[in-house]
Formats: C-alpha cells, structure tokens, sequence
C-alpha cells in the first residue's frame, strides 16, 4: 500500500501520537464511522504499514536516565562475524537499535543504562560475545528531540 489518501495519512498521525485513542475517537477526527476507520486500520495493518502498537516508557521513570551511542568497527566482515555480531546484539536488553553504516563508522548502537557502570557492564558484556576491533561511546548529555512518529 504505497498510495495514502490524506484519510490514511490522518489515521496514521493519530495513531503515531496515541495509539490507545479508541475507533471512535479516531474516526471522528478523520470524518469516518468507526466500522470504516477500522476496515481502514485493518489494510494497514495488512499492508505492513501498521507493524505493531507499542507503549512508550519514560527511561529516567525507570532509572535508565543515560543514553550511549556507541560506534564500533571492526575488520572482520566475514558472514559468520556478522551473524555472530547480530545474535550478540538482539541478546543484549541494553541496546535499543543497532545500524550498519557507511563510510569510515561500521556499526552505531544506541542502547539506554542507568550510569556508566551500567555502560561498562553493557561494554564488557559486548566484547566478551564478539571480537570488536575499535569501540567508541558517546554520551547523550541533553535530549533535544527525541520522536516516534514518522514524517507523513
């Protein structure tokens, strides 16, 4: 499903901000019955456009206040370091997103701790599942924008 029409853009952006609104709240705001603004979810969802529904957690409310984006390289780039390197990652609670980059950078994770000592168990607990050959953090100091919502 490639082709929005702004009913589906709306739906969406109500979605993205308050996921729990109820169908009629919804399709109130978008100027549809709550049978139709369902039918209308229900093809997104079909789609792959709608990949789930999540709560979001304050991480300081949780005594995750430290935000770390870590750049790592590496000189392996065998399939079998990576698959080794992916399973090391999806296995670690810590780490919220990890990319394959370009250029000079190979991997950028960020990942969420309560402080540095978390940070250094997150580290230690990293090296000790996979050979890294450079590994590099960067602390979040202040949080200037920080969103969910994709652009429509």
């Amino acid at each position: 499903m490639k082709n929005f029409d702004d009913i589906d853009r709306r739906i969406l952006d109500e979605l993205q901000r308050d996921a729990a609104q109820s169908l009629e709240t919804i399709g109130d705001k978008v100027g549809l019955s709550r049978n139709a603004c369902w039918r209308r979810i229900g093809a997104l969802e079909k789609a792959g456009v709608i990949r789930g529904r999540v709560t979001l957690l304050d991480p300081k409310a949780l005594g995750l206040g430290l935000t770390v984006f870590i750049q790592v390289r590496t000189n392996a780039h065998a399939a079998d370091w990576l698959k080794t390197f992916s399973t090391a990652v999806r296995t670690i609670p810590e780490i919220m997103g990890v990319y394959r980059m370009s250029g000079d950078l190979d991997y950028l994770i960020r990942a969420q701790v309560a402080d540095m000592a978390g940070y250094d168990r997150l580290y230690q607990t990293l090296i000790g599942k996979v050979p890294l050959s450079d590994v590099s953090a960067s602390f979040v100091m202040e949080e200037i924008k920080e969103t969910t919502a994709l652009p429509l």
